[in-house]
């Protein structure tokens, strides 16, 4: 439908406010403030492996331009992420007024921000015998407590905004003593499953 980055016409934009409203439907929240917005990138990672950058959701909400015409990646993305093959199927569905796809886009999951309090712990499975046990320490910061044959060790530290079960899992910025600082995905094949409980 679009071809690159640039100034949409009317219609187009008329899309694309549809395509961010069925998005927030499907997560169950307004995307408005930055908690939402990283959520959403790590939600849309998790589903469709693919990286958009904050900045990109941002002005396609129009938080930092309202003349943006987002690029065809993004938009096929988003319409994956909700079960549509792509953007253009996406369209033709809201033309037609159809039902769109059954399989729910978030299913059971951790949302660090409203789920979790400081101390909470989390242990993540992933295959084929990984086991990684974790502590919250507020601000989406996680540190390491123990871990089973993976390459994460106690007191490594990363930030993370949900866990999905059942997908990968992205963690951002992990600190590993003398290490530069990366970006880490877990449970490649199959994603991951966890447990976890509240600090009493």
């Amino acid at each position: 439908m679009q071809k690159r980055e640039g100034t949409p016409a009317p219609q187009e934009t008329q899309w694309y406010e549809t395509l961010c409203m069925a998005v927030e439907k499907a997560i169950h929240r307004k995307v408005e403030e930055q908690a939402d917005f990283d959520f959403l990138a790590d939600a849309v990672f998790a589903r469709t492996h693919e990286l958009i950058s904050i900045s990109t959701f941002k002005r396609l909400w129009g938080k930092v331009r309202n003349d943006y015409a987002p690029s065809a990646r993004t938009t096929n993305t988003l319409a994956q992420f909700l079960g549509y093959p792509d953007f253009e199927s996406f369209c033709q569905y809201q033309n037609a007024g159809d039902t769109p796809p059954s399989d729910p886009v978030l299913g059971e999951h951790i949302d660090v921000s409203k789920d979790l309090d400081i101390d909470d712990e989390i242990t993540l499975y992933w295959a084929p015998d990984r086991v990684c046990h974790i502590r919250y320490t507020g601000n989406y910061q996680f540190v390491v407590t123990r871990s089973e044959n993976t390459r994460l060790h106690p007191g490594d530290t990363f930030s993370c905004n949900v866990f999905i079960s059942g997908e990968q899992l992205y963690l951002k910025h992990l600190v590993q003593p003398g290490r530069t600082p990366v970006n880490y995905i877990c449970g490649m094949k199959g994603g991951i499953r966890y447990e976890y409980e509240k600090h009493s």
